[in-house]
């Protein structure tokens, strides 16, 4: 049985509370407020963000991929990858990947009814783990879609590195889809804020979040703000963008 420090924030949790969830924390609301006080925009970015992982979950379970692979999944919420998988390919799986207790506690008890859903304990690095049971859980032999929506970016490592074993794994007509806080269009002085509260986030420049998709094909609109990514409109960008895209692995060509 895991233990639920509550005298740290946990990214997950203060993302519930952005989103209007429940499942957080004294000292996750804290943190969300102080956030909030400096950077308003911030709810909008997550509910923004939210809405840009529901939409690469419809386009791609609508061109017949029923396999996911979401990583740093956070807690449930409304219209989880399941739900919106299922709605479109009734036997599409999912399989959650989170390493805070709290997350895990509600996954499970979401899924209990549903054998296609399952939940894995094991942080983004821990490729070995995730992929043995992926491998079981999701079939190989078919597409899966890897989602990393808003979570590289409470990771040391370079994107590129925490990603690779997964592209490595993902079989042909795969996508990878992510989004990242972006350096790129930062206000200096919020940039040094975020910080100074929360210095578990890293905020990169857009090449370094680029490489994660090396090898693979983007699809349109390629790597975009998430407010613009298949939405029919130039919709605004915030203080703090939020890069995000998606990417087909292509067959490996055989040698002549």
């Amino acid at each position: 049985m895991h233990e639920i420090d509550v005298s740290q924030p946990h990214a997950a949790r203060v993302y519930d509370y952005l989103l209007g969830g429940k499942a957080n924390y004294a000292v996750d609301r804290a943190l969300a407020e102080r956030f909030l006080r400096d950077w308003p925009e911030l709810a909008d970015l997550a509910r923004a963000n939210r809405a840009w992982m529901i939409r690469v979950v419809r386009t791609l379970a609508s061109q017949g991929i029923d396999r996911f692979l979401d990583i740093g999944s956070g807690l449930p919420t409304a219209d989880n990858v399941h739900q919106v998988a299922q709605r479109i390919a009734r036997e599409a799986r999912v399989l959650y990947v989170d390493n805070d207790p709290v997350v895990l506690t509600h996954g499970r008890s979401l899924l209990a009814a549903d054998e296609r859903a399952e939940y894995v304990e094991a942080p983004a690095q821990d490729a070995a783990t995730i992929l043995d049971r992926a491998d079981a859980f999701l079939d190989r032999d078919r597409p899966v879609v890897v989602l990393m929506s808003a979570v590289l970016h409470y990771m040391p490592e370079p994107p590129a590195d925490i990603v690779a074993p997964y592209v490595r794994w993902m079989p042909p007509g795969s996508h990878l889809a992510i989004s990242h806080v972006a350096l790129e269009g930062h206000d200096p002085e919020l940039l040094a804020r975020i910080r100074e509260e929360y210095p578990q986030q890293h905020v990169r420049p857009r090449e370094e979040i680029e490489a994660a998709f090396a090898g693979l094909e983007m699809l349109e609109p390629g790597l975009v703000d998430a407010q613009r990514w298949r939405t029919g409109e130039d919709a605004p960008v915030g203080p703090q963008p939020l890069l995000a895209g998606v990417a087909r692995k292509l067959a490996t060509r055989r040698a002549p």
